[in-house]
Order: structure tokens, then sequence, then C-alpha cells
């Protein structure tokens, strides 16, 4: 048995909106049986726009019942058939959010009539219900209204069901098919396409542009995730429904695939990626001048602008390190702001020692923290038998990645450079590698340098 259904709401998303009409009608695949329409009166004000667009009023619907008046027949209605809407996905979610609220679950399998129509008649320019009406000379008499657009997605599907729609709707019931939890624009054969291997996946919407870039240990099991929860929430709903394509780049490794994600939102920097965009700004330290001709060390949060000489996850962290270069070459605490007092530091205080005597302590240690950064490879399996991915890190910060093969000596530091492919850095990619090597000591390879 199906149900087909249509709504009218005062805006894009079920959490934050409310239903303002309601139609249904339920066909045994022959014919309608049974046909339930109302208005309903929502606990918000209706946009104007959405009055204009749709000819419900706040006073049309003043005296409607409220969705929890009309919830029990609308469950009794739905549960156990099959959902049937021109974009499903939309009118499912409202309906699934708004029932759940008032105590009701709903349980259906789905068809969305715009996937459907797409399979039997591919190449249209257009697939929304207007567009299709007049493409097959199906009459709608109360456009944006619940009642004639159900009208017009009944005669719609008995149209398909008469053009190898029953097979059709065979195939997307079937047992492991997508089908019904996909956005209405994209393909099946997008997810089919897929390898069960780690990678980045890009959504892409009608223009090609990049929605969002995500990582996966395995790109088809990952994708369809993303498709098996309908939330009701403006982003997830607005995200759905420009969704038109899917692309990917396999990885060898999980880490490779995390390290290429990374890099790819700060490229694209897609709409719907925002938890990689927010680093924690890391602490640097940093080395200058001062009026007097010292040079001075100082922990400050990363700049743009400058290179650090070292970098830290936290304060305490950079504060340790200069209490050791204090210690190892004789340093000032005040010059390295260690001390804010007027109390001398030590014996380096006591006397007045020439700035270039001084500065070459200093120099003395940038040439250790530059000796202390670590350069070596993480070496794991490649693509393919014959070759092995490498990750390279030179002077503790993060050169590149790619291919080389088997037996491809890693030793020497330039020869390999001209075997990967070099990206930007971050301190998020620089601490992935760093605990992947120390996870696992024997993918670790040291180089000198």
């Amino acid at each position: 048995m199906y149900a087909i259904v249509d709504i009218e709401t005062t805006g894009g998303f079920a959490a934050n909106n409310d239903i303002t009409e309601v139609a249904i009608v339920l066909h045994d695949g022959s014919r309608v049986i049974d046909r339930f329409e109302t208005l309903v009166r929502p606990n918000r004000t209706i946009p104007y726009y959405i009055q204009t667009l749709t000819g419900i009023s706040n006073h049309l619907v003043s005296t409607a019942p409220t969705f929890e008046e009309v919830a029990h027949r609308i469950q009794r209605m739905l549960d156990g058939k099959i959902f049937i809407a021109h974009n499903v996905n939309f009118d499912y979610s409202f309906l699934k959010h708004h029932l759940a609220q008032c105590g009701h679950q709903i349980h259906c399998q789905r068809i969305c009539t715009v996937r459907l129509a797409k399979k039997i008649f591919p190449g249209l320019i257009s697939y929304s219900l207007g567009n299709l009406c007049r493409h097959l000379e199906i009459p709608i008499l109360r456009r944006h209204r619940a009642g004639g657009d159900v009208d017009a997605t009944v005669h719609l599907f008995d149209h398909l069901l008469r053009n190898r729609g029953r097979e059709m709707i065979d195939q997307f019931l079937k047992r492991g098919s997508r089908e019904q939890c996909l956005p209405p624009h994209l393909p099946k054969e997008e997810i089919d396409k897929l390898p069960y291997s780690p990678g980045v996946y890009y959504f892409h919407d009608r223009k090609d542009r990049v929605l969002y870039v995500g990582k996966a240990r395995n790109l088809k099991y990952r994708v369809s995730s993303h498709f098996t929860n309908n939330g009701p929430g403006r982003k997830r709903q607005e995200f759905l429904r420009q969704v038109h394509r899917i692309s990917y780049r396999a990885c060898s490794t999980e880490l490779m695939a995390f390290i290429l994600e990374s890099i790819e939102i700060r490229r694209l920097w897609p709409p719907y990626n925002s938890s990689l965009k927010r680093f924690t700004p890391v602490f640097g330290l940093y080395v200058y001048e001062d009026g007097t001709g010292y040079y001075r060390f100082a922990i400050e949060r990363k700049r743009k602008t400058l290179a650090p000489l070292y970098t830290f996850n936290g304060l305490d962290e950079g504060r340790n390190l200069l209490h050791k270069l204090v210690k190892e070459f004789a340093l000032c605490k005040k010059r390295c702001h260690l001390m804010t007092d007027d109390y001398p530091c030590g014996d380096e205080c006591n006397h007045v020692e020439p700035p270039a005597d001084y500065n070459v302590r200093v120099n003395a240690a940038i040439t250790y923290l530059e000796r202390i950064l670590p350069t070596f490879a993480v070496i794991d399996e490649g693509k393919h038998p014959e070759e092995q991915s490498c990750i390279l890190m030179e002077k503790g910060k993060f050169y590149g990645m790619g291919y080389v093969p088997v037996h491809h000596p890693v030793g020497e530091l330039d020869e390999l450079k001209t075997q990967l492919t070099p990206y930007p850095e971050s301190d998020y990619i620089r601490g992935l590698v760093y605990q992947y090597a120390d996870k696992f000591p024997d993918k670790k390879i040291v180089i000198a340098h």
C-alpha cells in the first residue's frame, strides 16, 4: 500500500518550522482507496513570502486544527505504508519529526518521485513537480497547495507505474538498496562507484562547486552513512537538497586520508565543513632583537606572518622548553620573558654583558633547537603491492606525502623529496603524524640531515 503525501510548511526544515497543510492519498497500486486533507494551525506566524507562494494566510488557518489534533489519524494512515512524495525526504522529515513530538512513531519505506522520474524519463532539464507535469501534460489545479500538489503527484505516480515504475520501485525497495535514503538529485551510481578503501570524498552541488569534504576508512560505507539519518535541522535539509555529485581520491591508509582531508578543506573552504576550520591556535617560540641589541626569546600565539622556531600545544610546554634553554645556555630569564619582577634573574644579570657576547649563546640555543627537530618518514602500505606510502617530516614540519616503490631507499632526503608531493603544513597535520609515529614506531624511519 502506498501513501502519497504533500505538505505545506512555514519554512524549509522541520526542527524550527511547523506544518500548515497536509494531504495524504492511499493508493493500492491500481487506484485511490482513501484520501485525507486538512489545513493545520501552526504555532508560529506564517512568513509573508510563504503566504504569497501558497495562498495560506494566518487568517485562513486560524480555525484549523492543530497538528496534535490530527496527528493520530496521520499516523494511522502512514504507518507501515510505502511513503511517496516529490522530494520525499523533505515531507518525511517534517511528518516524522512532528509526529514524534506528539508521541507517535511511523516506520515507512520511502519512494521519491523525483528519483523515480529520473530513472524512467532520463535527460529532462528539470524534475520539479511543475515541470514534470507540464512535460507529461498532467494538470495541477491548485499549485503549492497540499491537495493540488498531492493530486498531481498521484497522476504522476500512475504515469510512472505505466512506464516500468513497478520494476523500478521493486529495485528501490530491495534489501540493501540505498535509493530511498539518497538526496533527490544524487544518482545511486555515484554511490556504487565508490571503492571500499580509505580516502577523501567531495560532495558537489549542481554547478559542481564543492559543498563538503570528508575522510573515510572505507569510502563506500562512510559516504552511505551520510544519508541514513534524515535529520530535521535546517543545515541538514539544505545540504541534502544541494548534493548532485560525489567525487573522491583514494588513499592507501587512513592517516593519509586524514591529512588530505585537512589540506583540501583549507584549499577549498567548503560551506558545510566546520570542525577543521576552527583549529585552536597553538603557541610558537619566536626570537627578536630588542632596542639595546639583545636577542630575546618570546612565547606567543602562533602568527600567520612569522615562522616560529618551535611550536607547542600549550603554554606550559613552551615555558618548560625555555627553562631548559636558560639552564643549558646560561640565558637571562628576563630576556626570555620568564621573569617580570625587579629581582635579578642570576649571575648574567649582575654585570653588563655586551649584546654580541650574549647573542652568541642565543644563536647556540637556536642551533640546538634546529638540531633536535626530527626528520623522519612514515612508511606504510601502498595502493598496490609494488608500492609503499611515504609521509615525510622535515625538521619537525610536514613536508608532503606520496608513493614510492616497495624497495625504494628512503634514507637520502633530497632524492626522497623528488618522489613526493609537497603540501602546506599545519599544526593539526603535524600532530596527526607525530601521534601515528609514536603509536607505530616500527613504521618510522629517521633520516639524517
